[in-house]
């Protein structure tokens, strides 16, 4: 079992939901990234997702759009963001990390050649955005010789052979979207949620199953733990962070706070 799927296991046991919380790699930079990381898994982030800054995004709200700007805007490459997280594993950080990129800066680099870096850097995972399961396999393949969880997803309008597809693919999680549009805080869950996780694990029985897109507070991520294995949080974290920059308080301080408050609603009650 990976690491990831380790996480999953352990929070089953403990009668709670994963907590899995994105952040942009380099947003502000790639020092508070350093910070961060480290910082999230001690305040109950069972796993990370570490984003690439891309310039053209197709899934990315707002809130996430600006963090790929102003990473970006420091300099912070998909190198740079191994690199980091290479640091960190040397140091003895040992939370699970999945790679959240589009395929552009991937295809740069070259497939064959990222599996090994993001490997030897100490990944755990990896999620393309925008590689849909039908073009996936090839890349799933390489990624898992190199002992790395492909995680793909699914989304309400999904059929069921897409769905039977992406969860053959994946390992350590199968992401479900939980809304059509892209990503960004919402104030209530989609109707029909319940229904679409029941959908899923229909199809997939063998992975755990997380949801994302728009879940912003702690009674959101409650409500999801009572649904699924996972709940991933995205866009309130890097708002948060962005909002204590700009109000100069410390980011990194700020979104483990957030993740505190967060983590303490995963119970499945």
């Amino acid at each position: 079992m990976s690491r990831i799927g380790r996480a999953f296991a352990k929070a089953k046991a403990s009668g709670r939901a994963a907590l899995v919380v994105f952040v942009e790699a380099g947003d502000p930079d790639l020092g508070a990234t350093k910070r961060l990381l480290p910082a999230l898994a001690e305040a109950g982030a069972d796993v990370i997702e570490l984003g690439i800054p891309f310039s053209d995004p197709l899934a990315d709200g707002p809130v996430i759009q600006r963090a790929s700007e102003r990473a970006l805007a420091s300099g912070t490459t998909l190198r740079g963001a191994l690199a980091i997280l290479a640091e960190l594993r040397a140091g003895g950080f040992s939370a699970p990390v999945v790679i959240f990129s589009y395929a552009n800066p991937i295809l740069a680099m070259g497939e064959a050649e990222f599996a090994h870096r993001a490997a030897r850097a100490g990944a755990d995972g990896v999620l393309v955005t925008d590689l849909p399961p039908e073009e996936g396999r090839a890349f799933a393949s390489i990624l898992k010789s190199a002992k790395l969880d492909p995680v793909y997803l699914v989304a309400p309008t999904s059929p069921g052979e897409r769905i039977r597809r992406a969860g053959s693919l994946s390992r350590g999680f199968l992401y479900v979207v939980s809304r059509a549009g892209i990503t960004g805080a919402r104030t209530a869950l989609p109707e029909g949620l319940a229904a679409l996780v029941t959908r899923v694990r229909e199809q997939v029985p063998r992975l755990p199953v997380a949801v994302g897109f728009g879940l912003s507070t702690p009674q959101q991520v409650g409500a999801v733990a009572a649904l699924a294995d996972g709940v991933v949080v995205g866009s309130v974290l890097v708002a948060a962070m962005e909002e204590a920059v700009k109000a100069g308080r410390d980011p990194v301080e700020t979104a483990a706070a957030l993740v505190r408050a967060l983590a303490a609603a995963t119970t499945k009650g």
